[in-house]
């Protein structure tokens, strides 16, 4: 895995770089799948074997997370930034709000499941990228 791309891609997202081309570049450096835990505010990127490489979150005012999982404000949260309404930040600290515990995106499955602290789930599918 490229470390530097990886470290490069965070401050991508948190300058609001569309989430499409995140996962591109993630790929490109050797992530098949990373997984975001809010509760500690750390990113674990892993590759195709063993290698892991985790980053902490620069979210300034993080927010608790919620002891319940609303999982409709969790979707609607998720349709708000893919249609530009809110950045990454606020995105986070509306799911964080929601009882978004954690959440994983799995490129090769073209899906991010949120996880709240009980375990509850919201599943979101995401387009294949565009052949190029």
């Amino acid at each position: 895995m490229n470390t530097e791309t990886i470290m490069q891609c965070m401050r991508a997202s948190f300058a609001d770089t569309p989430f499409p081309l995140v996962v591109q570049r993630l790929a490109g450096a050797g992530v098949t799948h990373y997984r975001a835990d809010l509760m500690k505010l750390r990113n674990t990127y892993y590759d195709a074997g063993a290698g892991a490489f985790d980053e902490t979150m620069p979210l300034a005012d993080a927010p608790a997370v919620a002891v319940g999982f609303d999982r409709d404000t969790v979707a609607a949260t998720v349709k708000a930034i893919q249609q530009k309404q809110i950045g990454y930040a606020e995105f986070l600290r509306r799911i964080m709000g929601a009882g978004c515990a954690s959440y994983e995106v799995f490129f090769g499955g073209r899906k991010a499941v949120y996880v709240g602290r009980d375990g509850d789930t919201y599943v979101e599918p995401f387009p294949a990228p565009p052949a190029q």
